[in-house]
């Protein structure tokens, strides 16, 4: 036989109704925070197409203190090795021209690779990355922080864009035995790497 009263009846049930509904939210709300702590949101975005516009994957950036990390994922490119680069013009245009009028091709829109400081010749420049390597089934994965790269070289008054070039990146590395006057990469090594054509592009965008 219960012998409490009706009103202390009443207040334990309430009580305990209380009790369950803060167990839910708060249960609710650890699930949240994992949530937002294992899959923290990219900065900044740059979908990656080939020279007739078709997909071949995403950049993401992210920033932290005096640092950029960029994770590359590509698809439907050949297995092999990429130059990839940040340029210093967000503009992916096939058939283009060069900013400055030197040159046109594909994805010349885009300018040259972002450049570090005091005019430095390639590897230095803050665009430059690690190479791309591509697996046999046409996929990549790549990730790198590096701290030349600052978030405001992204997004100046005309933007940056990512470029995956069809050799690989010899970062200046060239050498004196294959070097015809014995001394000194040439331009076109001190200025790209010898990466070659431009053959994917993606605009950056927060």
């Amino acid at each position: 036989m219960n012998n409490a009263l009706p009103g202390t009846r009443r207040t334990l049930t309430l009580a305990v109704t209380a009790l369950a509904a803060f167990t839910l939210a708060g249960c609710a709300n650890d699930t949240n925070d994992d949530s937002e702590d294992g899959a923290e949101e990219a900065a900044a975005t740059a979908d990656l197409v080939n020279v007739q516009g078709d997909p071949l994957g995403q950049a993401e950036f992210s920033f932290g203190d005096g640092t950029t990390e960029i994770s590359v994922d590509a698809e439907n490119l050949d297995a092999g090795f990429y130059g990839l680069h940040i340029h210093e013009i967000g503009e992916c245009e096939p058939d283009s021209e060069a900013p400055d009028g030197s040159d046109t091709g594909n994805f010349m829109s885009a300018g040259s690779h972002i450049p570090g400081e005091d005019g430095a010749d390639h590897p230095e420049h803050a665009g430059d990355l690690p190479v791309l390597m591509v697996n046999e089934d046409g996929t990549a994965q790549m990730s790198v922080v590096t701290d030349r790269l600052e978030e405001s070289q992204l997004f100046d008054f005309d933007g940056a864009a990512v470029m995956i070039h069809s050799a690989p990146d010899n970062y200046g590395n060239v050498p004196e035995r294959y070097l015809d006057d014995g001394t000194t990469p040439d331009d076109d090594t001190l200025s790209t790497g010898d990466a070659g054509d431009r053959i994917g592009c993606g605009v950056i965008e927060g």
